[in-house]
């Protein structure tokens, strides 16, 4: 037997075993009649509760206006030298997908042209589309597949649409519903990783056979150019091109979430690149591929490339296959982080990001090598790059904080200089506030950056009420970020905001990422724990006053937090969460996931998450915090069943809690504006009543 089938038959049978022990399997049923119905009553119980609070409508009021406000700032998305963007307001609940030109985006009112109505689409065709994005052929770029999903799940639709007759192509290319990828081979073809039927989607359900699908053939005809393997993550098809037009396609194996081999589609087939498993290409600048690395890099026994560097590597030579010689654009230090990376006509543009504290940096081929400058932007802010086009050197970058409004400005590539183009009205009242970064100390030592936004003149005396939160895996950095609603429903008001830059995430690189892997993972939640205990400690709140929230693995989060260290929090939000972690593999797409979690059919893993998974740590005599427990029944990526199961567990138990499940948002907090500015209304709701009241 062989060892993948081994693995597999082991994670089948503990699975089977767990599952033995589980009253609540029916709530894995995501669209039952009997699910549905004991959804319908948890909604109701909890609707009545907190819609009914005399604050709830006008705070569901105050999100909605943010949410709908129609002088938000259109997010500039750069194609063929026009800007196009996807827009939602009160009058188009599913959104307007327009376009302008470069020079009229920079005017206050742009004359927007409308390319495709999601509402009167969604009304002819009886469904409720959810905007998904747009992937258009890189060369002609008026030609872009449309991904649309029903309801909000991850599986959607693609289709052809032609923007410059602002209509579907008829008998173009038309990919019925899947969790699919596609690339443009060129403007006749297609590179597509989808459902092809039984025995072609992985145990985290996604594809891993790539076809080739040319103009005018049906799915069934399409040619297959490569296979992975069904214990893959995923294999997913890619496409760049530079400014003189290269263009290089290829596809991403995903062996697990964080190793990816990287092959490119040669005239005699696919050529897998000699780059490291964690790395992840970035773009095509002058015939060399921009990556970006997640591991250190030793070639031929010379001194190795640190892990979260850029690099650059000849498309050719990579394309033979043979051994590379990378050229390093940045290496970073231990307290930065390299947020993004995308590239413009002549250089290459990274959000970076010291000790939390983001910058926006420019990289120039040059004849001695790489020389990099620095985009002059505001200190002590989030950086994120928006868009570049590769037929120049134009980009749009964003910058924020906690409380300084959105800010748009054009950046010149080719001179390093950047310029104010569009910025959003204060959506609070900020006078008498004040962001200071702190750091507290973990159970190991580490220090733990944090912010917290708060009157200037709070009382130290642990009165203040105060939400606390954060994300801690993935490598994802929390950053920075104009906390419109937080400042709004909840600032003004008295009530403080933190965040916590906790190990998991990716604000100093892979290796704060790489400490809480694992069977390491108890590291994430002792440096929140200490996050927590700190601001305790310098009395801007106290135990009483402390609530805490986050979401997907966030809402893994605050479950094991809540059952570790009930004696922190007075509430608990838990949304679209992670809690079940024995059976994780067998839901929605959990088995994707084991490079972060690890593999129960790990004796290792399986006691780690035996003592820690919140779902099974529960116990009947806890005292707990009364948690808020927040899901979507379309989510079709973390899935709702995890909150559904903790949430009768509770039942069982004769635990207080408060359980909601949105109907449609898939992996999100509504499907609309309105849906989302009820969530938040009704999350902010539910910490009034036990912070503040």
């Amino acid at each position: 037997m062989g060892f993948l089938r081994a693995l597999a038959l082991g994670t089948v049978l503990m699975a089977t075993a767990a599952a033995a022990d589980d009253p609540y399997l029916w709530l894995e049923q995501v669209s039952s009649r009997r699910s549905l119905e004991w959804v319908e009553a948890e909604n109701a119980r909890t609707l009545a509760a907190f819609e009914k609070d005399p604050r709830y409508g006008g705070l569901f009021a105050d999100a909605l206006r943010i949410a709908e406000a129609t002088d938000r700032i259109p997010t500039p998305d750069l194609v063929g030298g026009d800007v196009r963007n996807f827009w939602q307001d009160a009058a188009h609940v599913r959104g307007l997908w327009r376009t302008t030109t470069l020079a009229d985006y920079s005017n206050a009112a742009p004359a927007w042209r409308t390319l495709l109505d999601l509402d009167a689409l969604s009304a002819a065709e009886h469904a409720n589309w959810v905007w998904h994005g747009a992937t258009c052929e890189p060369a002609e770029e008026h030609l872009c597949l449309l991904a649309l999903s029903d309801g909000g799940e991850d599986a959607d639709t693609l289709r052809e649409f032609d923007t410059g007759r602002g209509a579907f192509v008829e008998g173009g290319f038309d990919l019925s519903r899947s969790k699919q990828q596609a690339a443009w081979e060129s403007p006749q073809s297609l590179l597509v990783a989808r459902d092809w039927g039984p025995g072609t989607m992985t145990a985290s359900g996604y594809a891993f056979v790539v076809k080739r699908l040319k103009r005018g053939q049906h799915l069934d005809q399409a040619t297959e150019i490569f296979r992975g393997q069904p214990s893959d993550v995923a294999v997913q098809p890619f496409a760049v091109m530079d400014g003189a037009g290269t263009r290089m396609v290829g596809f991403d194996r995903g062996i697990s979430f964080f190793e990816t081999e990287h092959y490119l589609l040669t005239p005699g087939g696919p050529v897998k690149i000699a780059a490291p498993l964690k790395s992840s290409i970035a773009g095509l600048l002058g015939g060399k591929l921009i990556m970006q690395l997640a591991q250190d890099w030793t070639i031929d026994g010379g001194a190795p490339i640190a892990a979260g560097s850029i690099v650059a590597i000849d498309a050719a030579e990579a394309a033979s296959g043979r051994s590379l010689t990378p050229q390093v654009l940045f290496t970073p230090t231990a307290r930065q982080s390299v947020d993004e990376v995308t590239v413009t006509r002549t250089a290459v543009l990274a959000a970076i990001y010291d000790n939390v504290r983001g910058r926006a940096m420019r990289f120039t081929p040059q004849a001695d090598g790489w020389h990099a400058s620095r985009i002059d932007l505001p200190d002590n802010a989030s950086v994120a790059i928006l868009s570049t086009d590769r037929r120049s050197d134009t980009a749009f970058i964003r910058s924020a904080n906690y409380l300084t409004p959105t800010t748009v400005w054009r950046a010149d590539g080719a001179a390093a200089k950047a310029t104010r183009i569009k910025a959003l009205a204060p959506r609070f009242d900020s006078a008498g506030l004040v962001t200071e970064q702190f750091e507290a100390t973990s159970k190991d030592g580490t220090k733990i950056p944090y912010f917290v936004t708060h009157r200037k003149d709070v009382k130290l005396d642990g009165s203040t009420p105060t939400i606390l939160t954060a994300y801690g895996g993935f490598q994802v950095s929390i950053t920075p970020n104009y906390a419109a609603v937080y400042g709004k429903l909840w600032m003004e008001r008295g009530g403080a905001f933190a965040v916590a830059n906790i190990r998991g995430g990716g604000e100093f690189g892979p290796a704060w990422h790489e400490a809480a892997l694992k069977t390491n993972r108890q590291r994430t939640y002792d440096d929140f724990a200490a996050v927590g205990e700190d601001l305790i400690a310098r009395r801007i709140t106290s135990a009483r006053r402390l609530g805490i929230t986050g979401g997907s693995n966030g809402g893994l989060l605050m479950g094991v937090e809540m059952i570790q260290r009930p004696d922190l929090w007075h509430a608990v939000n838990i949304d679209v969460p992670l809690l079940d972690m024995i059976r994780i593999g067998q839901i929605a797409a959990g088995a994707s996931w084991a490079g972060e979690y690890g593999d129960v059919a790990d004796p290792q893993v399986r006691a780690f998450w035996d003592r820690t998974s919140p779902y099974q740590a529960l116990r009947r005599d806890g005292r707990y915090p009364e948690p808020y427990i927040f899901t979507t029944t379309k989510d079709d990526r973390v899935g709702p069943v995890h909150a559904r199961k903790f949430a009768a567990r509770m039942k069982e138990y004769g635990l207080p809690y408060y359980f909601y499940e949105n109907t449609e948002g898939g992996h999100s907090e509504g499907a609309n504006l309105k849906q989302s500015a009820r969530t938040e209304a009704l999350r902010i709701v539910y910490f009034t009543r036990k912070l503040m009241d």
